[in-house]
């Protein structure tokens, strides 16, 4: 998918913008008399006005904690490895406009949607978020990938003026995390696998998915926690493989291309050579929800997996 970004785009855009500009214009005024509040974002802080009510989300994650609170965007991106929002997220999403992808958004159709918020990832160059924040407040949560996911999820909810509501999410979520944490018993160790065309990596341990393994007091493989501030390795040869083992194997894939490359590696050696493999504890998971995602609802299905997998 191609979106514009280049400076013959940005001149697109620009006439784009002035086009509708006096819809804006209104749309601001009519909210300008409404409540407001500040939030903290990665860009200082930014005021938001009145309910919103035509959201667009820039992320995974953004759209995951604006679907759990029970806020129903105009817009999205696509996820990684589809044309569409991860799989997960369809039935609650229901038809959105697609803006672009993870790595390139299609500021026209943004602007097209006449948004009064735009969530978006900590990713996004400045560039991009000087054009966006002509459109409507855009929120950039001051967080790493590797802080505490929630810090992320609860700067998007209160963009969205919606912290009751994630409070109450956080708070489920930690009853269901400690129940399973008692009923899983010994510790063990457990590796979270990004099956890619060109091979494993190794997830950190530092992000979502890891810092979930961590509260149920799983384990990981030293090689996962030495991936700094990156939210993954690099691709590995067939060789070290022996980094990724541990007592479970959990193996992403995001698209069919991951799923074929990880059927060939299954019938190599060094594949098979791994405690793991032989004793049968490898299970294939969504790569878009375990190595992708972050939000309350993503949790959730992870921990369908954890129970799935040791406790049935």
């Amino acid at each position: 998918m191609n979106f514009p970004h280049s400076s013959t785009s940005t001149s697109r855009f620009s006439r784009f913008a002035r086009a509708i500009g006096v819809t804006l214009a209104l749309a601001a005024g009519a909210s300008s008399a409404a409540f407001a509040w500040d939030v903290q974002t990665a860009k200082g802080v930014v005021q938001v006005e009145g309910t919103p009510q035509r959201v667009v989300t820039l992320s995974e994650s953004a759209l995951d904690t604006a679907l759990a609170v029970g806020i129903q965007p105009v817009g999205t991106v696509a996820t990684r490895g589809s044309n569409t929002v991860s799989e997960y997220l369809q039935q609650r999403a229901g038809k959105l406009g697609i803006v672009g992808t993870a790595r390139e958004y299609n500021l026209e159709a943004i602007l097209a949607l006449q948004p009064d918020l735009i969530l978006a990832p900590q990713t996004l160059s400045s560039d991009v978020y000087a054009k966006l924040s002509l459109m409507a407040p855009t929120i950039i949560p001051d967080a790493e990938f590797t802080d505490d996911w929630r810090l992320m999820v609860s700067t998007y909810a209160q963009a969205l003026g919606r912290e009751a509501q994630i409070d109450e999410a956080y708070r489920k979520l930690d009853a269901r995390i400690d129940d399973l944490r008692k009923r899983l018993g010994e510790p063990r160790t457990v590796s979270v696998v990004r099956w890619m065309p060109q091979g494993p990596m190794i997830m950190s341990d530092k992000v979502f998915t890891g810092q979930l393994l961590h509260s149920l007091g799983f384990k990981t493989p030293e090689l996962a926690g030495k991936q700094g501030d990156r939210p993954h390795s690099d691709v590995l040869s067939l060789e070290n493989l022996g980094g990724i083992d541990a007592d479970w194997l959990f193996l992403a894939t995001l698209n069919k291309e991951g799923a074929d490359t990880l059927a060939a590696t299954k019938r190599q050696p060094a594949f098979t050579r791994l405690a793991a493999v032989q004793n049968d504890h490898v299970s294939t998971v969504d790569g878009q929800i375990w190595s992708s995602a972050t939000g309350v609802l993503a949790a959730d299905l992870i921990l369908d997996n954890i129970e799935q997998t040791f406790l049935n």
